[in-house]
């Protein structure tokens, strides 16, 4: 099964699919409004979205936008794509930690020597600070050893 990123298409199958002339594509992969795969031998190959962002093109061409127009608001179009995904990554994230947190894992803390140690959701960690951490710092009215 050919996904629709794989090129398949030469540079005159795609021009026909999106009703376009050839030259057409080749000035708009100059422009870099649709960059068509290579082969070895350097000819073009396009994909189903490729063909799909020709389309694209020519529809907006058609409602009087400029190709630097184009241009730019399919960059944003890219960049709003990979912020969605990245919400949905950082939502899928946020429910697998909240998951996590309702089976009760595991919470942890500085005790006051500056430690880290597990403790129980809501509780604080129990000691007194080592007389290194005392050493090093002492809180203002912290009572001597």
């Amino acid at each position: 099964m050919v996904d629709r990123d794989t090129p398949v298409y030469v540079i005159s199958v795609a021009a026909e699919l999106a009703g376009m002339h050839a030259q057409t594509l080749r000035q708009y992969d100059r422009l870099g409004l649709v960059t068509p795969s290579r082969t070895r031998g350097g000819g073009r190959r396009y994909s189903s979205r490729d063909v799909d962002r020709l389309r694209e093109v020519q529809r907006l061409s058609g409602e009087g936008v400029s190709l630097a127009g184009i241009q730019r608001i399919m960059e944003l179009e890219v960049q709003v794509e990979a912020l969605r995904d990245r919400v949905a990554q950082l939502l899928a994230d946020n429910e697998r930690l909240r998951e996590r947190a309702a089976q009760g894992g595991r919470v942890f803390a500085a005790d006051l020597a500056g430690e880290v140690v597990a403790v129980r959701a809501g509780q604080r960690p129990q000691g007194r600070p080592s007389s290194t951490a005392l050493t090093l710092w002492r809180p203002r009215g912290w009572p001597a050893d």
